[in-house]
């Protein structure tokens, strides 16, 4: 099949398409002959859902024999040290810092048992009165899709940054931590939500629904 087009200066060229060829001619302004795949309903299907399942996989993570599925517009950071990943979490309107939820994983039988960590965690809060933070701190403990997970909830002045292995710890008032703990087949798996108060708060549903999606 030969297409023809008027060049600028009243010169026709033409481009050979052969009657067998993937591809499919159209014209632009420039009086250009181009060409672009030509795809059957069938490939645009295929390639379509081969999109989907890759997302699907892409959103999921694992660690310790369990997986979960975090909120879509939580983007995985840079690694870390001993973190599975690091999310952050968008600040909301009004708030100078996004929020951080960082997932620890030690190995099977490492990193502590799940009240010592409570404790430490809830250790790194200070409240404006004076009062100790575990006085003010929300425990719980739940049964998810057979996993144990432990809860906590605290806010005040946060000296937590940057994990432990900080060599300095810098204090942020106006913050909150809700945290769990999920007592997998090969280990805890620490899932640790921190930041301004209002942005965890904005946040809260989303953490919830991923510590929902845990499962073997």
């Amino acid at each position: 099949m030969t297409h023809a087009n008027q060049g600028p200066h009243g010169v026709k060229s033409s481009i050979e398409v052969p009657e067998c060829s993937p591809f499919v001619p159209i014209s632009i302004d420039t009086h250009r002959i181009i060409t672009l795949p030509r795809y059957s309903d069938g490939m645009v299907r295929k390639a379509v859902l081969a999109v989907l399942m890759a997302a699907a996989i892409s959103l999921a993570e694992s660690a310790a024999g369990v997986s979960w599925t975090p909120p879509s517009n939580w983007k995985p950071g840079p690694e870390k040290p001993m973190r599975v990943v690091t999310y952050t979490v968008p600040a909301l309107a009004g708030d100078q810092e996004p929020g951080e939820c960082a997932v620890y994983y030690f190995g099977q039988g490492q990193g502590g048992g799940v009240q010592a960590n409570i404790d430490r965690w809830i250790g790194q809060f200070q409240q404006p009165s004076g009062k100790p933070s575990k006085d003010v701190a929300q425990t719980t403990k739940r049964t998810i899709h057979g996993l144990s997970v432990t809860t906590v909830d605290v806010s005040g002045s946060y000296g937590g940054m940057g994990g432990p292995m900080a060599a300095t710890h810098s204090s942020k008032p106006g913050y909150r931590m809700t945290a769990a703990i999920a007592e997998a087949p090969q280990g805890g798996v620490f899932f640790k939500f921190t930041g301004p108060a209002r942005t965890v708060a904005a946040s809260q549903t989303a953490f919830n629904k991923m510590l929902d999606s845990l499962k073997k």
